[in-house]
């Protein structure tokens, strides 16, 4: 035998993922090199890992039991570089997160000055659903999660980042002359939604109900990269979080519709289990957050200010 850890940790993710395509994308690889490290590994093994039946890949139950020996082998390195670092009086250990779709244009701001000072930290951080990332922190597999709607069956602490604010966009093919829009032109425009389980559609469809609004739903889609192209492309319009469409609206693809009682406000609030015993990496990520917060959203995200707060009846 002589598989390398590189290979492990592809084969663990591919299982996790259930998809070569996905593996790639987290471990920020191309799919040629995926598929190669998992070639390698399974050349080592005379009994198949993996197995594709149509177009769905399968991991064998032999391949589990791999899948599973090679978690167990690289939570042994990881534990001996924490080690090392430890000796060294450095903070250490994973700090693990899950954070909904839209939060990723967030999140990464509050990580990356804490990741700078304590170099002994690992990252762990999966970007999903509303849905999934409140199951992930009811069982208790994270230590923080970031959402802008919070559960109401989970007994949790939070702590609060900074407003969530959604405008509704369109591309810029088409004049929107008026200086300010009742809120019924919804009515006449196309609308694209998010996924069922998405924070973003929870807040969207609680406005159109608490007004009592008529709309055209024009398609459902699985992201808010997915949204922002199709609103580009012209499919139709959405209501989005200014915080992902920064760049699109600099560059004059996207454009804000100016609507009464726009833009909708949630809010952006780090949480975690009531009492849960947080490890030393995990109260230390919150007490920078905490300290850091002001700061940091002064500097990184004063330009969501720039836009407007309309509002009237």
């Amino acid at each position: 035998m002589n598989y390398t850890l590189h290979q492990l940790q592809v084969f663990l993710k591919i299982t996790q993922t259930k998809s070569i395509t996905k593996a790639a994308e987290e471990l920020h690889l191309t799919q040629p090199a995926v598929s190669i490290q998992l070639k390698n590994l399974q050349d080592q093994f005379a009994i198949p890992l993996t197995e594709v039946v149509g177009r769905q890949l399968y991991v064998t139950d032999f391949g589990k039991e791999i899948a599973q020996a090679a978690e167990n082998i690289l939570n042994e390195v990881y534990a001996i570089n924490f080690k090392t670092l430890a000796f060294k009086n450095q903070l250490t250990g994973r700090l693990k997160l899950s954070v909904v779709s839209t939060a990723k244009y967030v999140m990464p701001f509050f990580l990356t000055n804490f990741l700078k000072q304590n170099e002994g930290v690992e990252l762990v951080m999966d970007v999903t659903n509303k849905a999934k990332v409140i199951e992930s922190i009811e069982k208790n597999e994270v230590d923080f999660s970031l959402v802008s709607i919070l559960p109401e069956q989970l007994k949790i602490e939070s702590v609060s980042l900074m407003k969530n604010q959604l405008y509704l966009v369109g591309n810029t093919d088409e004049l929107f002359d008026r200086e300010i829009y009742d809120i019924d032109v919804l009515e006449q425009l196309p609308l694209i939604y998010r996924e069922a389980g998405s924070g973003t559609r929870f807040t969207m469809e609680q406005f159109i109900k608490g007004n009592n609004l008529h709309v055209i739903k024009k398609m459902e889609l699985t992201s808010n990269e997915a949204v922002k192209q199709a609103v580009i492309a012209g499919l139709g319009y959405s209501i989005m979080p200014i915080i992902g469409i920064k760049n699109e609206l600099k560059n004059n693809v996207l454009q804000i519709i100016p609507i009464k009682r726009f833009p909708i406000l949630s809010e952006w609030n780090m949480i975690w289990l009531k009492n849960k015993n947080l490890s030393p990496v995990a109260n230390a990520f919150l007490e920078f957050v905490k300290t850091n917060k002001e700061q940091i959203m002064r500097e990184k995200f004063a330009w969501v200010n720039d836009y407007p707060k309309i509002t009237g009846n």
